[in-house]
């Protein structure tokens, strides 16, 4: 044979090994270490590297333990679909996955996939809760796997209240806008929920409000001795150039844990069988075990559950006793029908029984908001709890799991039992909400807290409050001390954004003829534009007290505003986005994301980065990409 074809047939092998290897190096990997995190987390990091969108199942539960150092994205998606039992395929520019439909059925327990010591430098470790190094698993009863096998739409039940957004108001004819804070989260952790699925949240799951109120803001600390400060800014509406939008932030009083008064905790946990997905109970648990490490000698903490029935499970127990408290969680497990109302009234007699003085005294109350037996109207809920909030005892509400989830019901709850309401749809989001937050979430520095803006028809022809819909007050509510209104606590920020029309520019949505007999705007107030108007009580008082801030700020451009306005402006147009409202302008989702990136700030704990993600998720989903 010839040495120059040899040769030939050399240089040619080389060749084509040079650009396998070359095909190869140019696959997108991932590097990632994760422990107890929901699957389709993992899942979304993997899409976006390899530049795709995820579509997923609704009935793909799992929390996962990954450890990743550079490992090809179809390595892992290999991993991942072995162990967690999915199928997948790339195409079109998404990553679509489907469950396999033998699951073996698991009533009551969790069961490991493989055992924690087949750990690989990749790939997933899988256990059960049992085991610390986290797990991949399904516990499911064989009922639910079949409810999950069905089209997404004739077996999610989630329930959402509707609410017709704010209108635009003529402030000569509506000079006052009344309404309550409102301190919750959960729509913005549950809208992110949905969005990683690759599905678009629906209308009534997103609240404006507590997408914002998700973030912590830059505002100054309160003097005085008042609870909290008030700091108004004005600028340039970004979506519509001859409007202004006007920022008004509310910031409680800081207070480390370590000097967070005893606490007086009752856990109140739903165990029917709609908890036993693992995004469900076995997540509830690892989030609650989190909180108990800010727990000290001073505190007291019982455990309550309920399924068709109620009952005590662990006695007042001191929080120095951590491995008591524990074991009582552990041995939690799911199964049976959901009768809320009787787990409420034993909590709240269990708290009662241990009362704090001059301490935290609070039922958290751990559900899908499924209740199915008892009391279940929401109008007897609320009554019951209406009654129990006046014995000092306040109820905070943590929303877990999909498909069957009721957050108008849970929303209700929280607001009524002067608590909070977070949903939880991971270990980190735990940990927000009760460990770095926990001042926050626990301990009540001012209740029935409202605002009231009053605008100078001079200065202002109408108005628009972004969100809060379902806080909206009467005007005569604001001096009314009977009326209930929301709670802040420990170093949470409340903002709120009007957009302004300034007096002679049409106001969308007026449907009324020009008054004949009133008088034009008075020019009284000066350079004022607005007065701000704040009621609140102590957490065991019952009389109001009021303070008051002119606002007469000239509006800036808003590229020269500040990163508190900027974000929060980036983050209610966001809202906006999903709404599809009518009064988004022409925003896009490049806009808000360059808005959103360029007042990031101080952003210590990435949740400003996260939410540039989020954006960028949810323009691919609106993109179809």
């Amino acid at each position: 044979m010839p040495r120059t074809f040899l040769k030939g047939l050399a240089l040619t092998l080389l060749l084509g090994f040079a650009l396998s290897a070359s095909v190869r190096s140019a696959e997108p990997t991932i590097t990632l270490h994760a422990k107890n995190v929901p699957l389709t987390t993992v899942l979304q990091q993997i899409a976006t590297r390899m530049q795709v969108r995820l579509v997923a199942p609704p009935g793909l539960f799992a929390l996962v333990t990954v450890h990743w150092d550079n490992v090809p994205c179809s390595r892992a998606l290999q991993e991942l679909a072995r162990q967690c039992r999915f199928t997948y395929a790339v195409a079109q520019g998404q990553l679509r996955l489907t469950l396999v439909p033998a699951i073996p059925p698991v009533a009551n327990t969790t069961t490991p996939v493989n055992r924690p010591n087949e750990r690989a430098t990749y790939g997933v470790v899988s256990a059960s809760p049992k085991d610390k190094s986290g797990g991949c698993y399904y516990p499911m009863q064989e009922k639910e796997e079949d409810e999950f096998r069905r089209p997404a739409g004739e077996f999610n039940t989630e329930s959402y209240a509707h609410q017709e957004e704010n209108p635009f108001l003529a402030a000569q004819t509506n000079p006052l806008s009344t309404f309550s804070i409102d301190v919750d989260t959960a729509s913005y952790a549950n809208v992110r929920r949905m969005l990683a699925l690759g599905q678009k949240p629906p209308k009534g799951a997103v609240r404006l409000e507590e997408l914002i109120n998700y973030f912590n803001y830059d505002y100054p600390d309160p003097e005085g001795g008042v609870p909290f400060s008030v700091t108004t800014e004005s600028a340039a509406c970004p979506w519509a150039p001859k409007h202004t939008l006007l920022s008004i932030g509310v910031q409680g009083m800081r207070v480390p844990n370590k000097q967070l008064p005893p606490r007086n905790l009752v856990f109140l946990i739903d165990v029917s069988g709609s908890m036993q997905p693992a995004n469900k109970l076995p997540l509830l648990k690892q989030s609650l075990m989190a909180l108990l490490q800010t727990l000290d000698a001073r505190d007291r903490v019982s455990i309550v559950v309920y399924a068709g029935s109620s009952g005590l499970v662990l006695q007042p127990t001191s929080g120095a006793r951590k491995d008591a408290i524990r074991e009582s969680l552990a041995r939690l497990e799911a199964g049976g029908s959901t009768n809320g109302a009787s787990g409420l009234e034993l909590a709240y007699k269990t708290a009662q029984a241990t009362f704090q003085k001059n301490g935290i005294n609070r039922v958290i109350l751990c559900t899908d908001g499924d209740f199915n037996v008892g009391t279940t109207s929401q109008s007897d809920l609320v009554q019951l709890i209406e009654e129990k909030r006046k014995s000092g005892v306040f109820l905070s509400v943590l929303g877990f799991g999909m498909g069957n989830y009721k957050d108008s019901t849970m929303e209700l709850l929280a607001d009524k039992g002067n608590g909070n309401y977070a949903y939880i749809d991971s270990l980190n989001e735990a940990r927000k909400v009760l460990v770095e937050q926990g001042g926050g979430t626990l301990m009540t520095i001012a209740k029935d807290v409202k605002l009231q803006i009053e605008f100078n028809p001079a200065k202002v022809g109408g108005y628009r409050l972004l969100g809060y819909e379902n806080r909206m007050l009467r005007s005569e509510d604001f001096n009314n001390d009977k009326k209930d209104a929301g709670e802040i606590g420990a170093g949470q920020s409340v903002t709120a954004l009007y957009e302004l029309i300034p007096p002679g520019e049409p106001i969308p949505d007026s449907k009324v003829d020009a008054l004949k007999y009133q008088k034009p705007a008075a020019t009284s107030g000066g350079g004022e534009i607005a007065t701000v108007k704040v009621r609140y009580k102590a957490p065991d008082g019952d009389v109001s007290k009021l303070l008051e801030f002119p606002v007469s700020q000239a509006a800036v451009a808003f590229e020269k505003a500040s990163t508190n306005l900027r974000f929060s402006t980036s983050v209610a147009s966001f809202g906006m986005l999903l709404r599809e409202s009518a009064y988004k302008g022409d925003t896009t989702y490049a806009q808000v994301l360059q808005w959103a990136e360029s007042a990031r700030g101080d952003d210590r704990e990435g949740y400003r980065a996260e939410f540039v993600k989020l954006v960028q998720n949810a323009a691919s989903l609106a993109s179809g990409r």
